[in-house]
């Protein structure tokens, strides 16, 4: 029986000449008791979508139903928990929930709201943090308050923009577990938003895409049973053939054909050496030992003594090889990264790029933070010259602009070179940060979770070009990144890190894989399961601290004291 229906629904925003149409034409029926996924990228109109649900905003075209009455504003039967966490600072966990409760429910007796937010409280597993304020919390606790306010309200229908999206992977991972769990318990119907295709596929009985001009397409029902255990899912094969058709679906409905790139490389040399087309991509000569991180210690200085955040860190890379290191937030992923670009100091042990100390920061080594950190007063072309103008002073000025334009059509912005970097969205800037650093033809590329602002297209989109580009230089990389997939996708290696404090190399994990990849490719190959599981049983062994097991496997090296 359908609960919610969208019929012909169409939403514009401005008008005239400046009328921007976000969504078109949905018509959408929600089953009662069902969890509906509706997976959405940027741009594709699912927090309007979801804002029709919820009564804030109202159709240009078309009606919204709920129950067979058009929705005309926010009712208590449709309880909406946002993407950021709404909550009153000054009130403390169950405060935050009583002021629902409160609203809702005016005429319950006291006692008996009080035992009602007690009950969601303890639900979202917040009992012993009931008397804290939303500024003594992590991000995933005050999620949890944001939870439990909206199920204290008693909806029928939960609605769910994103809740996860701002979350590290093992809270989101953790979360939606519990979510799924409350679902199953309250027996409400559940709409989600979301970008992530696992967590649409662990929580979904039907999904439906979202198209890039603000469409509904197609459908994927989700058949598997309940409960869904993540490792479990891995050795799946109805899990993997969904996953593979909803993936391959989306990147061929949302990633446009890239431009191939019609300019040469220049042959100018970098005053730290390198080029001709950079060696012609390192020549094939790849040397042992080009960087060698040894005994690498970091420890901070704090009110109850020396902390000590990454210890005998030992590994040693070869020229030309490219390096995943994973770990649990807090791990020291950063620091090591950190450490190798020089922007901070080693405590103790080593590290030597082609057989000299790294001190302090150079353009040999070139870094892609998280945010690439623009100037936003100057076009892309400004922004990558900047660079190129110190690091080829003996280059004419038309031979630093080619190397400039060569690396802003690679990535894809042959069209937006002169486009300022205020007037870019994420995924621009972020293609801009990376032409930058690969023009500065390093001898080291260092990625600092380089997409972990971006929804999961315009990540998937930038993973492939930086693979394209990469694949055209072959310079040494090491990139920090909490996903299991994209660590897999790029690299020869991958490193995974103990928890921390005293964070070292866990294991090391051989990635045979054929290249050049793609993830289309990579979803198909016989073996990509079986290395993804090796990362996921190593993540899931430390997600509580635990002591790992020393297994190992044909395709995974155990931690030693030197992991070569």
């Amino acid at each position: 029986m359908s609960i919610l229906d969208f019929n012909g629904v169409s939403k514009t925003f401005g008008e005239g000449t400046h009328a921007n149409p976000v969504l078109k034409n949905i018509d959408l029926s929600v089953q009662e008791g069902e969890f509906l996924v509706l997976l959405g990228f940027s741009g594709t109109g699912k927090t309007t979508l979801i804002n029709l649900m919820a009564g804030l905003e109202q159709p240009t075209k078309g009606s919204v139903t709920f129950k067979g009455k058009p929705i005309t504003g926010p009712g208590p039967e449709r309880g909406v928990i946002f993407q950021n966490y709404s909550l009153m600072p000054w009130l403390t966990v169950n405060g935050n929930v009583a002021l629902a409760v409160d609203t809702v429910f005016p005429k319950m007796p006291a006692a008996e709201r009080a035992a009602k937010v007690d009950t969601y409280v303890k639900m979202v597993g917040l009992a012993h943090a009931a008397n804290r304020r939303p500024a003594e919390l992590s991000g995933g606790m005050r999620q949890r308050v944001n939870v439990a306010r909206a199920l204290a309200m008693t909806p029928e229908m939960l609605l769910l923009d994103e809740p996860l999206s701002a979350l590290d992977a093992l809270t989101r991972a953790n979360l939606a577990d519990e979510i799924e769990a409350i679902w199953a318990r309250e027996k409400q119907t559940c709409v989600l938003i979301t970008n992530d295709v696992d967590e649409a596929i662990l929580l979904a009985d039907r999904i439906i895409a979202l198209t890039p001009d603000g469409r509904m397409g197609r459908e994927f029902p989700v058949a598997l049973p309940r409960p869904r255990d993540r490792s479990a899912m891995n050795h799946n094969e109805a899990f993997k053939r969904l996953r593979a058709e909803v993936t391959t679906y989306l990147m061929d409905i949302g990633i446009e054909a890239r431009v191939e790139g019609t300019r040469a490389l220049p042959d100018v040399t970098p005053i730290h050496g390198l080029p001709t087309a950079v060696a012609q991509a390192q020549d094939g000569l790849i040397e042992d030992r080009f960087l060698d991180f040894s005994q690498l210690h970091k420890v901070y200085p704090t009110p109850k003594g020396p902390l000590t955040v990454v210890e005998d860190f030992n590994l040693k890379v070869n020229r030309g090889e490219f390096i995943s290191l994973i770990g649990h937030s807090g791990c020291g992923k950063s620091t090591v990264l950190t450490m190798a670009a020089g922007l901070n100091d080693i405590s103790k042990g080593a590290i030597k790029l082609d057989g000299r100390h790294v001190e302090g920061a150079d353009p040999e080594r070139a870094v892609v933070f998280q945010s690439p950190n623009l100037f936003p007063w100057l076009t892309a072309r400004e922004n990558v010259a900047i660079g190129v103008d110190k690091v080829y002073p003996r280059a004419s000025q038309a031979e630093r602009q080619e190397v400039v334009e060569y690396y802003l059509e690679r990535v894809g912005l042959g069209d937006a070179m002169d486009r300022g970097a205020a007037d870019m969205s994420n995924g621009m800037r972020q293609r801009v940060g990376i032409a930058r650093a690969f023009a500065l033809s390093p001898k080291l590329l260092l990625l600092d979770e380089p997409f972990g602002m971006l929804d999961s297209l315009t990540r998937w989109e930038l993973q492939e070009v930086l693979m394209e580009v990469w694949s055209r230089t072959k310079v040494t990389a090491i990139c920090v990144t909490h996903d299991v997939d994209e660590a897999i996708l790029l690299a020869d290696r991958v490193v995974m890190m103990t928890n921390g404090p005293q964070a070292t190399i866990g294991r090391v994990l051989d990635v045979d894989l054929p290249r050049p990849r793609t993830r289309k490719a990579l979803l198909e190959h016989p073996d990509y399961y079986l290395y993804r599981e090796q990362v996921l049983n190593f993540l899931a062994e430390y997600e509580h601290g635990a002591t790992p097991k020393s297994a190992t496997s044909p395709t995974e090296t155990p931690a030693k004291k030197e992991a070569a």
